[in-house]
């Protein structure tokens, strides 16, 4: 039912689209189309968030292009200021990628027992942090990756680090983060950012990461897009 409504204000946008262009309006068809573009858009982010049939873009509002630097830039200064003690030691690293999604790399070590997808309670008033900051910026779609070293079978693996990302994504929303902008998956072993050879390396493959993606106008249904895979040397896994 949600699905029909949303395609009926799809058939109302272009139909008013129409009803505004002359007959003889050589740009009649470009002023369609970029109506279409953007109800799809909404209606694609509502598909991808079929557990609450809420479009996160449309309740708070996209972020038009030449604003969007500005806004990460102001949310990545907030989450250095609140997480400087965490970066000086070592536990976080936050990075601004190319299409100005904010990454934060949380270690295992700091955030899970060997084996468990329990958060340690230690880690909480740091988790409370980064959600302080998204709750703040709420034109943005938060992803959580789970990762694990090579240890164990695939399988257990790729279970492991589904159930740590997601014990991220229930923690941000128990503390007042809309599930609405919360996506979790988890990659197992198959992303290592060290070789799985050495113990050291193995540290820095078991991890969670954090992407926060600026939901951009026009451009909606990428922030629920999920992080891109990370290329790794055949021999690390």
């Amino acid at each position: 039912m949600k699905q029909i409504a949303m395609k009926k204000v799809l058939i109302v946008a272009v139909a008013v689209a129409l009803a505004g262009c002359a007959a003889d309006d050589p740009n009649k068809r470009a002023k369609t189309g970029a109506a279409i573009g953007a109800v799809a858009g909404a209606v694609l982010g509502h598909q991808l968030d079929g557990r609450s049939g809420r479009y996160a873009g449309a309740a708070v509002g996209a972020l038009a292009g030449a604003g969007v630097g500005h806004y990460m830039d102001n949310q990545q200064k907030e989450f250095d200021a609140a997480l400087a003690e965490e970066q000086r030691n070592n536990d976080i690293e936050i990075q601004r990628l190319k299409d100005e999604t904010l990454k934060i790399d949380i270690s295992s070590e700091v955030s899970f027992d060997f084996g468990s997808a329990a958060i340690k309670p230690a880690f909480r008033s740091t988790l409370d942090k980064v959600a302080d900051v998204l709750k703040r910026y709420e034109r943005s779609i938060v992803h959580v990756v789970g990762h694990t070293d090579s240890v164990g079978s695939d399988a257990y693996n790729q279970r492991l680090s589904e159930q740590r990302a997601q014990a991220v994504i229930d923690y941000f929303a128990s503390v007042g983060v809309s599930r609405d902008r919360l996506r979790s998956e988890g990659r197992g072993e198959t992303e290592p950012r060290d070789s799985n050879a050495t113990e050291a390396g193995r540290q820095l493959n078991r991890r969670v990461e954090v992407f926060v993606k600026p939901i951009v106008e026009g451009q909606e249904q990428r922030a629920y897009e999920p992080p891109p895979v990370q290329d790794t040397p055949a021999s690390w896994r």
